[in-house]
């Protein structure tokens, strides 16, 4: 974690979404940070995937129902647990993504509207969703005031006053070219609003420094 500090202003926490860890671990590293750099965190796989995926048997959680934000006491635990973690850490944003086995149903709507509707807002809140139509997702996000996360090289953010954008890479093990970096950096200032870009691939961190490099070379 400390080259991160020593090289970024903002870290995304995914252990979070396997199982959060402890609140004491929480603490280290808001010590360990510098008093600018940021967390966001991504919130707690309970609440978006069910306990069929095989993320859970990763964690090796023994959870009987959960995800697809069920309005059950589970998913509110898991919501808890994964505000505590955020306020510890001093987060601003959490992330939620949903597989692509959450499908645009009236159910599942329903469920989300009846879960954000439900918590507190003490964060920005993002969601980024998998095989859902632009009007389905852009309608949800605008009615429950969620950042609209994508892959910017797949698809266009469709609502949020600032952008939050995950870059996998096309796929895990891909490394972005200079001339992709430089689309990258355009793009992002192009918009005229602030936001985050987190690198998701196993070139994460070369691939980030090389993209600051460009963005600086276009202020």
């Amino acid at each position: 974690m400390k080259k991160y500090f020593k090289a970024f202003e903002v870290v995304e926490v995914q252990k979070t979404f396997y199982k959060p860890p402890t609140l004491e671990t929480a603490k280290k590293w808001r010590k360990e940070a510098p008093n600018s750099f940021e967390f966001t965190i991504k919130a707690w796989q309970v609440i978006t995937h069910p306990p069929s995926s095989p993320t859970y048997r990763k964690a090796k959680l023994d959870v009987k129902d959960g995800g697809f934000f069920k309005p059950i006491k589970e998913v509110f635990e898991a919501w808890q647990a994964t505000r505590d973690f955020a306020k510890e850490l001093k987060a601003k944003f959490v992330v939620f993504q949903t597989p692509s086995r959450f499908k645009e149903s009236d159910d599942n709507i329903k469920n989300m509207k009846e879960f954000f509707n439900s918590i507190e807002r003490e964060f920005t809140f993002g969601w980024e969703p998998r095989g859902w139509s632009e009007e389905g997702a852009k309608k949800v996000c605008e009615e429950l005031d969620l950042v609209h996360i994508v892959d910017p090289f797949v698809s266009k953010p469709l609502h949020g006053e600032i952008f939050y954008f995950r870059l996998h890479g096309f796929n895990y093990k891909h490394k972005y070219t200079d001339d992709e970096l430089k689309w990258l950096a355009n793009y992002c200032l192009d918009l005229k609003k602030e936001g985050y870009i987190m690198f998701n691939n196993i070139y994460m961190f070369d691939d980030a420094n090389r993209f600051r490099n460009f963005v600086k070379s276009r202020e």
